[in-house]
């Protein structure tokens, strides 16, 4: 399945001897309290097939999550969730086919935890008083032969990193911070959300994306130099699975 709650995209066929762009996508850096040094997720392609990256988790109130260009940076294939203040604002939003919507703030009188990030298969959880929403789950998948879980939605902070955390979504998700706990950056090469950091200091990144490809193995396939890849095989078909870089790729 995508994300999203949708069913499985239609296969890719591919040409042989063509080339097709294959690239990991990076996963955006933490937030801190200056609204500097941060990123959306970078996406993940395949030829025509796109992974969009992650939007990031809000510093500020909701109009302040912006890039340069004015564009809402909390808007990902999942969205990003709020953080905590004392007004009701809702989570970053998320693309169509891809994920689930950021968790929002809810309508407290006080300031509160942050809210969690969205999954590919479940929406952020939102904040609470006392503490920061679990992220979204993500999608299983068993390409390479045993099931997987990817894109989790990462976990907010409690109260300024004092009260409780939120948990990662299963995919990969990294957990917010609390009095105790420092927050976690998403697993690598899951495209799982950073952890929510409370009002000092700087959230760890989102994990580094993926790229896994599956075919018959009466096909070879020619990978270029800028790519990281490993290749298996069983029962008829081969397995590849890109880690890092961009570059094209071709069977024959």
């Amino acid at each position: 399945n995508t994300g999203g709650g949708f069913s499985a995209l239609p296969k890719f066929y591919a040409t042989p001897s063509t080339n097709y762009t294959v690239t990991v996508g990076a996963g955006g850096a933490g937030n801190n309290n200056t609204n500097t040094n941060k990123t959306r997720g970078s996406n993940s392609v395949l030829a025509t097939i796109v992974s969009i990256g992650g939007g990031q988790g809000a510093w500020s109130a909701m109009n302040d999550a912006v890039d340069g260009s004015g564009n809402n940076v909390m808007l990902g294939g999942s969205g990003g969730g709020n953080r905590g203040s004392v007004s009701t604002e809702p989570g970053g939003a998320s693309t169509l086919f891809q994920g689930f919507d950021g968790g929002r703030n809810g309508d407290f009188s006080t300031y509160k935890g942050a809210a969690g990030g969205g999954g590919a298969s479940a929406k952020g959880v939102d904040s609470t008083v006392s503490g920061g929403g679990n992220g979204g789950a993500g999608v299983a998948s068993s390409i390479t032969g045993s099931s997987v879980t990817r894109a989790g939605g990462g976990g907010g902070s409690g109260n300024n990193g004092s009260g409780s955390r939120g948990l990662g979504g299963s995919g990969g998700g990294g957990n917010g911070q609390d009095s105790g706990n420092a927050a976690t950056a998403g697993t690598a090469n899951t495209g799982g959300g950073g952890g929510g950091q409370g009002s000092s200091g700087t959230a760890p990144s989102g994990g580094s994306g993926i790229v896994i490809v599956k075919y018959p193995d009466t096909y070879t396939i020619t990978v270029g130099g800028g790519l990281t890849s490993s290749t298996s095989t069983s029962s008829g078909f081969s397995v590849t699975t890109f880690t890092a870089g961009t570059d094209s790729v071709s069977w024959s």
